[in-house]
């Protein structure tokens, strides 16, 4: 169905014979918030910038990063122990 109220003739999710079936407090979508900024899935409208993703951007960035979030890069965590190869070799032993 297409939305009818924040971003209308998009295909929406959402939406339903009823109307918008999101459920959050304000019952339609909820614009972006400043931690969006310069996502690729953000889009902008006549009544705001809106996530195409979600309805409620916020409650995505409430507990760490969006799990959509295309300008956050996530830095993975080396492992920069130095193993005794002597130490290894047993172990690979053991097994």
């Amino acid at each position: 169905m297409h939305c009818e109220f924040v971003k209308p003739g998009k295909d929406c999710f959402f939406m339903g014979k009823r109307g918008c079936g999101f459920g959050a407090s304000s019952e339609t979508c909820q614009p972006v918030v400043d931690k969006c900024d310069g996502c690729g899935n953000v889009e902008e409208w006549p009544s705001g910038k809106y996530c195409s993703r979600f309805a409620a951007p916020a409650s995505k960035w409430q507990f760490g990063i969006c799990n959509m979030a295309t300008h956050v890069k996530i830095e993975e965590k080396k492992d920069d122990r130095k193993i005794n190869p002597l130490k290894a070799s047993k172990r690979a032993a053991r097994k």
